[in-house]
């Protein structure tokens, strides 16, 4: 076994260039990988299935991308590897296999990342915290008593300890950025419809998800979606074409950009003042880096919002569960589903065919509402989430109290939901830490199609402040410190 003792320092672009150069081998990576899951996940509890024989299989069939070697996770959900479980994190979906890997999979073979796992996430994905029955809680690297965000939890967890450099994520209502918050790691969302969910999925979530990932760096980010963007067959829709490829605006002078900043909730939740404290330390910031900052917000119905995403969440819980049990062959009752999430599926079974209209409605609506704002701003400046990192069970798919649930969930990410439903592409960036040494993550959402631009900020921020060198409690550093005494 060959372990790569630099391995924790190095993002996904540095690693392939290390493979490229021979300097190591993608089987090196592969060692220092399980080796990492081993060592780190038992504290995590990132990686709910680990792929190391088909990850060996494969090694020597590696293409040679511009990732070639380069570990990848994925979030249980959506994607597909042709033979592997596609658990979800459910007892309804347990076991359930496709018979093909899905497009994002596809690409990112021809790519050369190596798969080395399945993350954790909440129940179905539909959660902002990951504390699923089926596998438990996953964890922040920073504090094993908090949770690491959902719903793409495990993946943020596993990227902050420094097991994988990059890890697969989707997006619906903030499920990339959240646990980028939680775990102190760079995410961003993209344009809708930027990537492709073929080769048979449509709209996720009526055009609200998109895929992406979530990475240690901003370039790594920047390089995964110019492999993974673009028009397939198929596809209702796309996003507007790119003029250059994305990594080439990471170092690249943003110019003076117009910043608007809020922290003001569109709808009524109490904000932690850490989250306030690093806003407005992202907003001097940028002023200092030579952009043009004043506090302003976009005008749109936060309450109606809030009341929206609740109707859509639970229409496709009841949608999504009675799909699951004619796949599965299992009830999707409470010995198989989650006492909210079972509750919210059965609201929402019993809600009129209007009801989906009217939301589908008002979400255009509310897009047509804010995209004047993103004529006069470049950007949108606002805290992630209303709080820092939360404990295990406070938001919770099993909470016998469904309403409980739903309301905790709701004010926990206030800020996040109207980029999905606007289509904006959006990020939160690691910029502070509180004096409890958690991360607290900003968010900025840009205008449509314009990824170029949160990408030339993010990379100014990144060189500014940089965030890769801090280390979390649970971290590769200290396991490849351990073993080389």
């Amino acid at each position: 076994m060959t372990i790569i003792r630099d391995y924790a320092d190095l993002d996904g672009v540095e690693l392939a260039a290390r493979i490229s150069e021979a300097a190591v081998t993608p089987e090196d990576v592969l060692d220092t990988v399980f080796f990492l899951i081993q060592e780190l996940n038992p504290s995590l509890n990132a990686v709910v299935r680990t792929l190391e024989v088909e990850a060996r299989a494969a090694c020597s069939a590696l293409t040679t991308g511009p990732l070639m070697g380069v570990p990848i996770v994925l979030k249980d959900e959506y994607l597909s590897i042709a033979g592997v479980p596609n658990d979800q994190s459910s007892r309804l979906a347990a076991g359930w296999t496709r018979d093909y890997d899905t497009s994002l999979v596809e690409s990112y073979r021809t790519a050369g990342l190596q798969l080395v796992g399945k993350a954790n996430l909440p129940e179905l994905g539909a959660s902002v915290t990951t504390d699923a029955q089926l596998y438990g809680p996953c964890s922040t690297p920073w504090n094993e008593t908090l949770n690491s965000g959902g719903s793409s939890g495990g993946s943020a967890s596993a990227v902050a300890a420094g097991i994988v450099p990059i890890a697969y994520g989707n997006d619906g209502a903030g499920s990339i950025r959240i646990p980028a918050s939680c775990c102190g790691v760079f995410g961003l969302k993209p344009t809708r419809a930027r990537v492709s969910t073929g080769p048979d999925g449509g709209e996720y979530w009526n055009g609200l998800v998109i895929e992406h990932a979530i990475t240690r760096s901003v370039r790594d980010s920047a390089a995964v979606l110019d492999l993974t963007e673009g028009y397939r067959s198929g596809d209702y829709y796309c996003a507007p074409h790119k003029s250059e490829p994305f990594i080439d605006q990471v170092g690249r002078d943003p110019g003076s950009l117009r910043i608007a900043f809020s922290a003001t909730p569109p709808f009524d939740a109490e904000i932690h003042p850490d989250c306030v404290a690093a806003m407005e330390d992202a907003a001097k910031l940028c002023e200092t880096l030579g952009h043009r900052v004043e506090e302003a917000a976009p005008s749109f119905d936060g309450p109606r919002m809030k009341a929206a995403v609740g109707s859509l969440l639970q229409i496709h819980l009841a949608q999504g569960l009675r799909d699951m049990s004619a796949i599965t062959g299992r009830p999707a009752d409470p010995d198989h589903v989650e006492r909210a999430s079972y509750e919210l599926a059965r609201r929402g079974g019993e809600l009129r065919a209007t009801a989906m209209l009217e939301t589908l409605e008002f979400f255009t609506h509310t897009a047509r509402q804010v995209a004047p704002f993103f004529e006069k701003y470049d950007m949108l400046l606002t805290p992630t989430l209303a709080s820092p990192p939360v404990p295990h069970g406070y938001i919770h798919t099993d909470d016998p109290d469904a309403d409980r649930y739903l309301e905790r969930m709701m004010n926990f990410i206030p800020y996040t939901p109207i980029a999905n439903i606007a289509g904006l592409p959006a990020m939160s960036v690691p910029t502070f830490w509180s004096d409890a040494e958690l991360p607290i993550g900003t968010q900025f959402i840009g205008r449509f199609g314009d990824e170029a631009s949160l990408f030339r900020l993010a990379g100014q921020i990144e060189a500014a402040r940089p965030w890769c060198d801090r280390t979390p409690r649970t971290h590769a550093r200290h396991a490849l410190m351990r073993r080389s005494k």
